[in-house]
Parts: structure tokens; sequence; C-alpha cells
């Protein structure tokens, strides 16, 4: 009997899955991925918030359903009260509700986001000691650039690699980046930040990784039929180790690059809009 490809696929990410399962508890299994950020916690903190409170909202929803059901029963209320629901208490408490989620959700959720966003997470400062990466997103791969001796992006000793995504720990990571066919979503999930990558646009994130180690870079928008393929690594090096790679591999792109090659003339100028 023939086993097509998406079969055995789904075999493979089923036994993935059984042996996650099995090497660790129930509570370890959904818990998220570890935070390797330093500003990682401000997101996970409002996403957090924001699923705890509503689920006291739900809470309260479904206690009251169920318990004005059961104390409103026919066998405690022969004759039925017909309302309109429009008296002065039943706005008021419905005022009181509506006023509760919003103050308890929708201000909170604006205000801390607002501040987060203008004081960290638009810091766009090139300037200083930064590594500065550019983004090619393509189904289904991730293209990373880095700037050559020359500092300058797009010359013949660019560092050009595919899926592979090293940065020094400690140190800021400046990413601009594009698409080359849809929009994708360039996703970290231990830095727990994301931003999409758009055909004719240029986007930009930033991020540190505070320990060494290899982590997921993800996908997170649906883009086309191979979209679960689109996955890459992101290793985080000791300083040592990350100038010692650079040297290596820009020596490497000196000798072998094509600087005919469409394929690795993608990048552009810095800072281009």
């Amino acid at each position: 009997m023939n086993i097509s490809f998406s079969e055995r696929l789904l075999g493979l990410i089923s036994n993935v899955h059984e042996i996650s399962a099995k090497s660790m508890g129930f509570w370890e299994s959904i818990q998220p991925p570890e935070d390797i950020s330093t500003n990682g916690h401000l997101i996970e903190w409002l996403f957090n918030y924001t699923t705890y409170v509503n689920l006291f909202w739900f809470a309260l929803v479904v206690i009251g359903i169920f318990g004005f059901s059961y104390l409103y029963s026919q066998k405690r209320h022969k004759k039925p009260l017909y309302t309109h629901g429009n008296e002065k208490k039943h706005l008021f408490i419905t005022a009181f509700i509506a006023v509760g989620v919003f103050l308890s959700v929708d201000l909170v959720i604006t205000k801390v986001s607002t501040k987060d966003m203008k004081e960290v997470f638009w810091n766009f400062d090139d300037k200083g000691d930064i590594v500065k990466v550019q983004v090619l997103a393509q189904q289904w791969a991730w293209n990373f650039r880095y700037a050559g001796a020359d500092g300058e992006f797009n010359t013949v000793d660019d560092v050009v690699s595919l899926n592979d995504m090293r940065v020094p720990v400690g140190k800021k990571v400046l990413i601009q980046m594009t698409s080359k066919d849809v929009i994708h979503a360039f996703y970290l999930p231990n830095a727990r930040i994301k931003a999409d990558a758009i055909p004719g646009r240029f986007s930009k994130l930033w991020f540190d990784a505070k320990r060494p180690g290899e982590f997921e870079i993800a996908c997170a928008e649906m883009c086309g039929t191979h979209h679960y393929l689109m996955k890459a690594q992101l290793t985080v090096l000791t300083q040592e180790d990350f100038d010692s790679w650079v040297k290596e591999s820009q020596s490497m792109a000196i000798a072998t690059n094509d600087t005919e090659d469409v394929n690795l003339r993608w990048g552009w100028k810095w800072g281009s809009k």
C-alpha cells in the first residue's frame, strides 16, 4: 500500500507530539516557549491579563445564565414575568456591566499597549553597536542578509543565508524585511514578537536575546499550500562565536558570490522606505 507524503508527515507529527507528551506533564506541555528577550515579558503580561479578565467576565455571564435559569425556573415561578428590559434598574445594570468591561479590558489594553509600543517596541534607533539584518520572505523560506566589512548592504561581501539567522547574545538586533510574493509574518516565539513581511514595502522590528541557544523562527501568516514548511532557526551565539561566524562567512561570500546571480542580489539600501 502506497502512503502519501501528507500521510507520512501527519504520522511524523503525531509521533513527535506523542513523544513530547510522554516526556513532560500536561501543565508543562501547555506552557509558552521560554522568553529569552528583555522585553518579551511586556507582551506576555498583556496577553495573560487580557485572558484572565475575559475569563472573569465570561464566568460571570455563565453564572448569570445558569443562575437565573435555576432561580426563575417553572417550578419556582408558575406565572412567567414578561419584561422588555427598559426599566431604569435594567438600564443601570446593563450600563454598569458595559462600563466595567470597557474599563477593565479595552482601556487597559489600549493604555498599556500604546505605552509599550511608544517607549519600547518602536525604538528603531539604528545608531551604536547593533546588529542589522535584512530579511526577504518567500514561499516557503526565510532569506537573511548581513552587511560585510564595508558596512553596506547588497554588495559582494554580504553574508546571505537561508533559514539560518545568527545573532550575538545581549545585543540589539534590528531587522528590516519585505516579501517576494505574498504576506508572511516573521515570528519569534521566544522573543514574543512578530511583524508582517509585505510585498512592495518594508517593515521592521527589533529584539535582543539574553542567552545563547537555538530557537525557532516561524511564519505566523497562512501564506500558501506549504505554509507549514516555512520554518527557520535562530541561533544565539556568544559575541566571540558570532564574530568568528561573520568573518568566516564573509570570506566565503567574497570567494563564491556571483555578482550576476539575481538570487543573491535581493538586498536594498539600509533605511529605504
